[in-house]
């Protein structure tokens, strides 16, 4: 009798897949924007209560590979954070589990670079979740962190942040309504298209010339106020 093989987590697979060459021009890799909804901004207190996850390839926000989930917390959301992302317990009692949420983004980001926007949030809940599979999380691009770096080129202007919604005005892009993960998902994703395409058009873009341009920002720092 044939003996079945085990089943392919998504650890598994997410740690087979590899990652694109830091030398590989941007539109050659595979991206991922990611959001999240959050209880709170204290990953030791606070949890995750939805998930989006947007894929791009060649260059092109790919919206029908895009994924969404609930996940259902622990505990109630603060008041403040309902107020909001509009999520109450009651929205999520119902929801899948925090398994099911990394599963799900293990799958999508699997052979990806991800993105994010200020990656040092999701960054700090992300991580420990994946280290429980014994993944770690991929070097992010940052479109906060693109956005600077562009504005400051155009305007010769370095500003000290950059909210999503004021970059996708700047850019000229569609801005979908905020606080919802995957609305935000989409909206990083085509901010990172638009960011990098225009970037590109000054000296051509790789992988490690996103992923690292925070980078270009500390130079800038250290060039004083401009």
């Amino acid at each position: 009798m044939r003996r079945r093989s085990p089943p392919v987590g998504a650890a598994a697979v997410f740690r087979s897949a590899g990652r694109p060459s830091g030398s590989a021009p941007w539109r050659e890799a595979r991206w991922c924007a990611i959001d999240l909804e959050l209880t709170g901004l204290d990953p030791r207190h606070d949890q995750i209560i939805a998930l989006g996850a947007v894929v791009i390839e060649e260059g092109r926000v790919a919206l029908g590979r895009a994924r969404y989930t609930l996940v259902r917390p622990s505990h109630a959301p603060k008041h403040d954070a309902v107020l909001i992302h509009k999520l109450r317990l009651a929205d999520l009692v119902d929801a899948p589990s925090i398994d099911h949420a990394v599963d799900l983004l293990l799958e999508i980001l699997a052979g990806g670079v991800p993105v994010f926007h200020t990656a040092m949030i999701e960054r700090a809940f992300l991580t420990p979740l994946l280290a429980r599979r014994r993944v770690r999380l991929p070097a992010a691009a940052d479109t906060e962190v693109l956005g600077r770096v562009w504005l400051r080129e155009r305007d010769g202007a370095t500003l000290p942040g950059l909210a999503l919604g004021r970059l996708s005005g700047a850019l000229g892009i569609p801005a979908e309504p905020p606080h919802h993960a995957l609305g935000d998902a989409v909206t990083t994703a085509q901010a990172f298209v638009a960011l990098a395409t225009h970037l590109d058009q000054t000296s051509p873009q790789t992988v490690a010339s996103l992923v690292n341009a925070g980078q270009r920002l500390a130079t800038f720092r250290r060039m004083g106020p401009g």
